[in-house]
């Protein structure tokens, strides 16, 4: 049976978390789901080894949710140079944030309108992009689901993480900072925009991982993962519950959680948690600003998502749902975390064309 692999850049070095570009990122292991697209299924450890170059030209189209964030620039860092790496066309679109569902449809109708083969899709919605994937299907367009999730089963291939997991990971690791009995921790959990499947899956995850600990989450507030809407979140928290004794959520939550805190004195009072691991959020546990964080090897995704796409493109054997293992980064192992899985190399700039 077939076998492929991702894998660990060249080693970088985390000053600033400026690195080198990765000369080769595979192999790698990952998690294989069988049956594919149901994230209930079992797994099992293999490793993913991608191609060497595509056969010819292929033009494949990549609809992203937004750029605002470094998370996602890492994801446009990934698709891009694995475009490159593999010699095809690559189309970046960007809907500009997680309320605009009909912006990214029509983003994508264009770019196979413009001669796009297949779709990689971070979805905004869950379920909201179903009857476009459908269509799709019936025009013969392969749609490869990466990084969010969609319930669609006429996908063709998946190239994502369990975000119930990483949500679970975020609360076991509360837990074990308090277990039952040690004295009740409060937490303010910000978990994303309502309606986006990684945070619908990150929530449920978050939800019940806490519970074996003494932990009382006191308000859930969703936004959208811009850094502005985060600081009104984060404020509005804080004014309703002065005693927190955590504040946990997205990455721009935990930017945005530094800045508030500091600016009230209370960066020694309340910890900050993130669910996922951008450039600053490897800064900021090294800083001892943020805790901890769980990364899902954003990059790997992203790389893998092109590869399924050139291989059923070509009509070759491919993994339909795969994933690398998550891990959580601390204070403890954050110097021999490497950040070519995760986050794009210092000073890059959104790609939005490979020709």
């Amino acid at each position: 049976m077939r076998r492929l692999i991702l894998a660990a850049g060249a080693a970088a070095a985390l000053a600033g978390v400026a690195y080198g570009a990765p000369s080769k990122w595979y192999p790698i292991a990952v998690e294989e789901w069988e049956p594919p697209f149901d994230m209930a299924s079992p797994r099992k450890a293999t490793e993913y080894t991608p191609l060497e170059k595509a056969s010819q030209k292929w033009n494949v189209c990549v609809s992203v949710p937004h750029l605002k964030d470094a998370y996602w620039v890492a994801v446009d860092y990934g698709v891009t140079e694995e475009a490159k790496r593999q010699g095809i066309k690559l189309t970046v679109v960007d809907a500009g944030g997680y309320d605009n569902l009909s912006k990214q449809i029509s983003q994508i109708e264009d770019c196979v309108a413009a001669g796009a083969q297949a779709v990689i899709l971070g979805a905004i919605s869950e379920d909201g992009l179903n009857n476009m994937i459908k269509e799709l299907k019936g025009q013969g367009i392969p749609v490869i689901d990466f990084m969010n999730g969609v319930t669609s089963k006429d996908i063709q291939a998946k190239s994502l993480v369990s975000f119930g997991e990483m949500g679970s990971a975020a609360g076991l690791y509360l837990t074990k900072a308090h277990p039952k009995g040690s004295g009740v921790a409060k937490v303010g959990w910000f978990p994303g925009p309502a309606g986006a499947g990684w945070v619908e899956s990150g929530n449920l995850g978050f939800v019940n991982a806490v519970k074996s600990g003494d932990i009382q989450i006191v308000e859930t507030k969703y936004g959208d993962t811009g850094k502005e809407v985060q600081l009104k979140l984060v404020e509005s928290t804080l004014e309703a519950h002065p005693d927190l004794s955590y504040i946990v959520g997205t990455a721009p939550t935990a930017e945005a959680a530094m800045q508030v805190l500091k600016e009230r004195g209370l960066q020694d009072k309340i910890k900050i948690l993130s669910y996922y691991m951008t450039p600053s959020m490897v800064e900021a546990i090294k800083s001892k600003g943020v805790v901890a964080a769980p990364t899902d090897s954003g990059v790997i995704q992203a790389r893998i998502a092109v590869d399924q796409a050139v291989r059923i493109l070509e009509k070759k054997d491919y993994l339909k749902h795969v994933g690398p293992k998550l891990y959580v980064v601390d204070q403890t192992s954050v110097s021999a975390f490497d950040p070519a899985s995760s986050v794009a190399p210092d000073g890059f700039k959104p790609v939005f064309n490979v020709n």
